[in-house]
């Protein structure tokens, strides 16, 4: 009989040692470490040398290797296409994370029962009637969709081997379990070993996996990092609760870009792709208010005009509250030095609190002259035409900054009916013929400021 051997392991980081710590060798994490039995060398073995989907590869000269084009899969679902690059790649493996009822089963349900692909959909946490149920009220056509209620990988494997789809879906990893390892599911051994053993599978058969993960408390996916280096693409799902709208995001893509949005607005009948955001993420209100302003951003290679409202008031205790939803709260207190210490205003002793309307997060600095003007719309209380726009970084001297993609963003703001932009002058090569909305150039805040509040 082979000895039971067990180790420790840190659920932050995934660091092995022999005996218990205090504090992770690794990633210096307090208290993280727990012990979990390691293998059964049998069964390891049997599995890793004796039973195997492809035969035994060699070294290659690189001369002699002929490169293979990422041959992908188009999906139904166009936004999921966009998110991955154009299509997922064939033998490639896809992690997922989201917040526990974001929408993650229900959205690669949707798109196992809408692609015309053979799918084979395994679920660990559901069983068949419950996945039933789910796909009743998704609109879908004939369906090529095979659902499996299982968590050992050696008999998931089996029933891929016997029914040979075109891709797979796990829902979830945290789930599985596999035969060399006797620790209990969802432990960090456990989850590096679930995943390596799909990766292996996905890279010798050809055959995509999808695998849905389960995030902590502060957002991040559950299970040890190297988890997220092993897969070649990671996705978060991400959204508020209080909002229809769901986004996904690329945080780590092998094969296509990971600046890419998709949105999605969450119904009764599943999840609905928002082919036109900047519609939707821009009110449209009767009256002029103040503080509020209409930036154009970009997410990989699509503008969207975004709604930013701000507000300037009076503080009412001694220091002064700065507060900012969807925005860095750093940056905004760099824009406000500016404002305070190059263009004059007395913004030191005002509350301000700064939104993103539609519940999304921004990064992208071409936001910061709309942020400006929304904090000073208000700060004078006066309003903005709700036919301008703007797309431009500001500096730490107050001068306005050129923007990549400038000519995307024109065309953008032009075909949903605004009539000027704010950019900044040192932005090459544009041409005011080209387009029929206003280009207003500037140099300054100071220069921006006069052309709206004269």
């Amino acid at each position: 009989m082979a000895k039971i051997k067990s180790a420790f392991f840190c659920q932050n980081c995934g660091t092995q040692t022999a005996k218990w710590l205090g504090k992770c060798p690794g990633c210096n994490e307090w208290n993280t470490l727990v012990e979990e039995i390691v293998q059964k060398e049998n069964v390891r073995d049997k599995i890793l040398h004796g039973d195997s989907f492809k035969k035994n590869t060699k070294p290659h000269h690189i001369n002699e290797i002929v490169p293979l084009e990422n041959r992908r899969y188009k999906l139904s679902n166009k936004e999921f296409n966009r998110v991955l690059g154009g299509g997922i790649v064939v033998g490639s493996l896809t992690l997922i994370g989201g917040e526990p009822g974001i929408g993650k089963s229900t959205l690669l349900l949707d798109i196992a029962l809408n692609s015309k692909l053979k799918v084979l959909y395994v679920s660990g946490e559901e069983s068949e009637e419950q996945i039933k149920m789910r796909a009743d009220r998704i609109k879908h056509n004939e369906a090529n969709c095979f659902l499996l209620t299982e968590t050992n990988t050696q008999n998931i494997f089996q029933h891929a081997k016997n029914l040979v789809p075109d891709f797979i879906i796990i829902d979830s990893i945290q789930t599985l379990q596999t035969p060399t390892i006797e620790s209990s599911p969802g432990s960090v051994s456990q989850v590096r070993e679930c995943t390596a053993e799909m990766m292996r599978y996905a890279k010798e058969t050809g055959v995509p996996i999808i695998l849905i993960g389960h995030i902590t408390k502060d957002g991040s996916i559950a299970g040890p990092k190297v988890l997220e280096h092993m897969v070649d693409t990671v996705l978060q799902f991400e959204g508020d609760r209080n909002h229809l709208y769901r986004l996904l995001r690329s945080v780590k893509n092998r094969f296509g870009s990971t600046n890419e949005l998709g949105i999605y607005e969450m119904t009764s009948t599943g999840l609905k792709e928002v082919e036109n955001p900047s519609a939707i993420l821009v009110s449209n209100t009767d009256g002029e208010l103040s503080g509020v302003t209409v930036a154009v951003t970009m997410e990989g290679t699509r503008p969207l005009l975004i709604e930013i409202q701000a507000l300037a008031s009076t503080a009412a205790y001694g220091t002064p509250q700065r507060s900012a939803t969807g925005f860095d709260l750093r940056r905004l207190n760099m824009l406000l030095a500016v404002l305070e210490k190059k263009c004059g205003f007395r913004i030191g002793a005002k509350d301000v609190f700064l939104n993103i309307t539609g519940g999304i997060k921004v990064d992208d600095p071409s936001i910061d002259l709309a942020v400006v003007c929304a904090i000073l719309s208000s700060n004078v209380d006066l309003s903005i035409d709700s036919k301008t726009c703007f797309a431009a970084e500001v500096g730490l001297s107050g001068e306005i900054r050129p923007v990549p993609r400038i000519e995307q963003r024109i065309f953008e703001a032009e075909k949903l009916g605004y009539e000027r932009i704010f950019i900044s002058r040192h932005n090459k090569g544009i041409i005011q013929d080209k387009y029929k909305i206003e280009l207003v150039l500037v140099n300054k805040v100071e220069d921006v400021l006069k052309n709206l509040f004269g």
